[in-house]
């Protein structure tokens, strides 16, 4: 095995990713959908007369809120009256008519509370002459919370953190987020009715679901109390998420607290929904710089999703399949593919799904020749770390031994991070101040 070769592939990795990266930047991605001249403004095809309103807010949030401001800023100019998006701590970008909130991600805090009342104050100004445009993208429920009255931050923090250790999707957690929220679920155009209301969203939900990104507070919610009360008894949570939120949801399924604003409803008749990015824009990015670099790319799904670990060994026969049979592509193949996997929690180690994806990959491709594995979250951030992900290729398990790690005692503890740590392996990026899920890439060279 050609450590030269391998150092090649693992830097054809890094390029891939950061030509995805750059296909969803959100600053682009608004200046490709919003366009002005003089008072006209086009969004998406869409007409609007600027002399047509008062004020121009913005307000909103999620990882690219700061970008998206910005780049609103930049397009609205003089006619900006200004606004408020609440962004991930260390997401900010240099704006100078929007306010930019740092706030808690995943869990939220008393920080995204306080900037989601005063973007509530503001929504509850407007009327039929002013115009709000809503910047959301991944990242974006956990950095809205407003928690219905009779359930406090710390309630529904507890809620957030128990769904996101026993493994529960996204769409099951908005679906609960959005039933406990004063803003989710379509409550934000609600407040805001009946000025006009542009929602420009970037997605890091599978298959684009406008009602699941953010958890949709400016499109009309399809889900139901009773789903809520389904997800809990799925995941057995009666007897561990507070009582106030079984409360609330059990009088929500008995008709006595308001259902979330559903379709039909007149508070949308001035909303406009956009989407402006999508993982899918990403991999074909990915494929076309693999393109370039060599390989034979084959996008496998922008839409994987369940147990990272199952998904990695499926990854890891692929490889091996690629090395024996040629098949589904000879190398040198590019295997890309995206979506959100879950990661249920058994250890008290340090992680996230993409370091955990390439940790339970990497026994499977050892010794295989010149093949590389690799993953990582198109947000900067993987799990509670400063690591997008990690990278592994045949060597990785012999190198690990060789310094006295057990890839498989790691795995249990859910402890990827200090695993590659330790090999030099994290991905490192830094915020990206896009979302639009993960990306996986396997490399496999002649």
């Amino acid at each position: 095995m050609n450590p030269e070769s391998l150092s090649t592939l693992r830097t054809d990795a890094r390029h891939i990713f950061d030509a995805a990266l750059l296909a969803v930047d959100p600053e682009k991605a608004i200046h490709r959908y919003v366009r002005r001249t003089d008072h006209m403004l086009s969004v998406d095809q869409q007409s609007y007369d600027l002399k047509a309103f008062r004020h121009i807010y913005v307000v909103g949030a999620g990882k690219a809120g700061g970008l998206m401001a910005a780049a609103l800023e930049s397009i609205l100019g003089d006619r900006l009256t200004g606004g408020v998006v609440n962004v991930k701590y260390g997401h900010t970008v240099p704006v100078h008519r929007i306010e930019l909130i740092e706030a808690g991600h995943p869990i939220p805090d008393d920080a995204g509370v306080q900037g989601v009342a005063r973007i509530v104050r503001l929504l509850e100004s407007l009327d039929e002459e002013d115009l709000v445009f809503c910047v959301l993208s991944g990242g974006g429920s956990a950095l809205m919370p407003l928690p219905v009255a009779g359930i406090t931050l710390e309630e529904k923090q507890a809620v957030t953190g128990l769904m996101l250790d026993c493994g529960a999707t996204i769409n099951q957690m908005n679906t609960v987020r959005k039933h406990i929220s004063q803003m989710k679920g379509g409550h934000l155009a609600r407040l805001a009715s009946p000025a006009t209301v542009i929602s420009l969203i970037l997605s890091d939900v599978i298959g684009d679901p406008l009602d699941v990104i953010a958890s949709g507070p400016t499109v009309p919610d399809p889900s139901t109390f009773a789903d809520c009360r389904a997800i809990m008894t799925r995941y057995q949570f009666e007897n561990t998420i507070p009582a106030s939120v079984i409360r609330h949801l059990q009088e929500g399924e008995e008709g006595r607290n308001p259902e979330t604003p559903k379709p039909g409803d007149p508070v949308f008749n001035c909303v406009q929904n956009v989407l402006i990015a999508t993982s899918r824009q990403a991999l074909e990015a990915a494929r076309t710089e693999a393109e370039h670099r060599g390989y034979h790319p084959l996008i496998l799904s922008s839409s994987i999703d369940g147990e990272t670990r199952e998904i990695a060994r499926v990854y890891a026969a692929i490889a091996r399949e690629i090395r024996t049979s040629g098949h589904p592509v000879p190398p040198p193949a590019c295997i890309i593919s995206g979506g959100e996997t879950t990661v249920t929690i058994r250890g008290k180690g340090k992680g996230g799904r993409n370091q955990e994806f390439v940790l339970a990959a990497a026994p499977g491709i050892s010794g295989l020749d010149q093949t590389v594995v690799f993953s990582a979250g198109t947000d900067g951030t993987d799990g509670p770390t400063d690591a997008a992900g990690a990278i592994a290729d045949g060597l990785t398990i012999a190198r690990a031994q060789q310094a006295g790690l057990d890839a498989e005692s790691y795995l249990n503890e859910n402890d990827a991070y200090h695993f590659f740590e330790a090999l030099n392996d994290l991905i490192i990026t830094g915020p990206t101040n896009t979302n639009v899920m993960d990306l996986r890439l396997l490399l496999v060279a002649v």
